[in-house]
């Protein structure tokens, strides 16, 4: 696909069809990922790639009871606007998608995150390039339970950076306005 195409296409999808994504077509995207660039070349990224939907539905679960714990201990973080959502227990964070990646970083190298960033930039237009929708679920991060964590392979010293929902979508939404570049000055 052409890159100015490719860069068009991409949309954050949350509504996919129940088709599963062949296992060597998620590889091929996790192969395409790890072009991304990382500081030092350090390429401090590591993939959790869930299909089952019992697991992605345990992860909802435990990021919203951990992201209302956050919200009661600080009625001001933005959080706030979510609250509702995250107190239905009928609502899935990761919205029934077929695959869940999750980038994770160790803690201990340093831009770890930005890198990881880059890396999920890469993770969904690869995915684009497939004809695959893909969303970055921020409200899908927050995995404390050790026996949870232990489950789905996180290391204790690792942080989910990226939880990126994959998967053919029912529909490929237009592309939202987008704004000019600011630039503060040219020297």
């Amino acid at each position: 696909m052409d890159y100015k195409l490719l860069i068009k296409n991409r949309r954050s999808i949350r509504n996919f069809t129940n088709q599963t994504i062949d296992p060597k077509i998620l590889d091929e995207i996790l192969h395409e990922t790890c072009m991304a660039p990382s500081s030092s070349n350090t390429q401090p990224w590591r993939f959790i790639v869930i299909t089952d939907p019992k697991i992605m539905e345990k992860i909802s679960d435990e990021s919203k009871k951990n992201l209302v714990q956050q919200i009661e201990n600080n009625p001001n973080t933005s959080l706030k606007k979510y609250e509702d959502i995250l107190r239905n227990s009928s609502y899935n964070v990761f919205y029934n998608a077929p695959c869940l990646i999750l980038i994770v970083g160790q803690n201990n190298y340093p831009s770890f995150d930005q890198d990881c960033t880059l890396a999920a930039a890469y993770l969904m237009l690869a995915a684009t390039e497939k004809n695959l929708g893909s969303c970055w679920i921020g409200l899908g991060e927050a995995i404390i339970d050790q026996a949870l964590r232990k489950e789905i392979g996180l290391p204790d010293d690792y942080q989910v950076i990226a939880p990126i929902i994959v998967g053919y979508p029912t529909k490929i939404p237009s592309m939202g306005s987008r704004n000019e570049p600011i630039i503060l000055k040219y020297i």
